[in-house]
């Protein structure tokens, strides 16, 4: 599938995006991303979705042995080698679709990242194999998603209510609402890239059990799940940090890829899925955030 709308509004992502990441990332889904991610030193990485590719960079710079960015969007990808250019990393990126990744050997990477791109990649399914095949035994799933439960497209909305409490005065009481949870759907999303100019691109709500089931029947174990809080920076510049103190709208999801040798058998009452996975000859590997959607690689 073409990428449409990314492709119109990439120089723009591009500038809002930077060597940071916008407010939405840098300060609210990226400290704990990274945090779930750890250490890369030594580690093959592919940033899936890569968008601009500041991710990428970053992860050059920490150690990483080899990082590869790709993204279905040409004029994404353009922008992101420009940079590459200008401030050369050893970065390599790559127009490839998620859901297709053959140019890519078996077991080809340690980590596999997506950072706000499952959501808007119509082949989900079909990305999370293609990262299965691609990553070494015991290799990491990390990504970041909007938060299925909280932060379902126009069917979610904050709402605000200003009342008299019991202690005294008038204040705000925030709530979140959301209908259609079990509703999956292809829903578009709407960015105001000028005053006179809106982009569409599209994403597509799953349940969390669907992602569930996509990652089991890749043989992934989910190893961890965090909720990003915002932080200090994003609650003074945006009327949405304070809200999301209480209430997260994304999800920072760890799985790990299990050889077949070490699954867990169905016979054995659901154990759990094996050693820790930061133990062993990849320790090294291992540990030591609407206006935050990532890019796509196959929307």
């Amino acid at each position: 599938m073409t990428p449409g709308g990314w492709d119109r509004m990439a120089a723009w992502r591009d500038r809002r995006m930077g060597d940071d990441g916008d407010l939405w990332h840098r300060a609210l889904i990226d400290p704990t991303l990274l945090t779930v991610v750890g250490s890369v030193r030594g580690a093959r990485v592919l940033d899936l979705g890569c968008g601009n590719g500041y991710l990428a960079r970053r992860f050059a710079a920490r150690g990483a042995r080899s990082v590869v960015g790709v993204d279905l969007s040409r004029p994404t990808i353009a922008a992101a080698r420009a940079r590459e250019r200008r401030r050369p990393r050893g970065v390599r990126f790559e127009v490839a679709d998620a859901a297709h990744l053959a140019r890519f050997g078996d077991a080809s990477f340690d980590l596999v990242v997506a950072n706000m791109a499952l959501m808007d990649i119509a082949n989900a399914a079909g990305a999370i194999r293609e990262v299965a095949r691609l990553l070494a035994p015991d290799g990491r799933f990390v990504f970041s998603i909007c938060h299925p439960c909280f932060d379902t497209d126009d069917r979610s909305m904050w709402l605000v209510e200003r009342g008299w409490r019991p202690k005294g005065g008038y204040g705000e009481t925030v709530w979140r609402k959301v209908r259609g949870y079990r509703d999956e759907a292809r829903r578009p999303v709407a960015w105001v890239v000028s005053p006179t100019r809106t982009v569409f691109t599209h994403a597509y709500h799953r349940t969390l059990a669907t992602y569930s089931r996509y990652l089991r029947a890749a043989h992934f174990a989910v190893w961890r799940i965090e909720e990003p809080a915002p932080t200090p920076e994003l609650i003074r510049a945006s009327p949405q940090g304070p809200y999301l103190a209480e209430i997260p709208l994304h999800l920072v999801v760890e799985a790990v890829r299990r050889p077949a040798t070490r699954r867990a058998s169905r016979t054995s009452g659901g154990s759990r899925p094996g050693a820790d996975p930061r133990s062993g000859s990849r320790a090294r590997n291992r540990r030591t955030g609407s206006a935050g959607r990532g890019s796509t690689t196959g929307s």
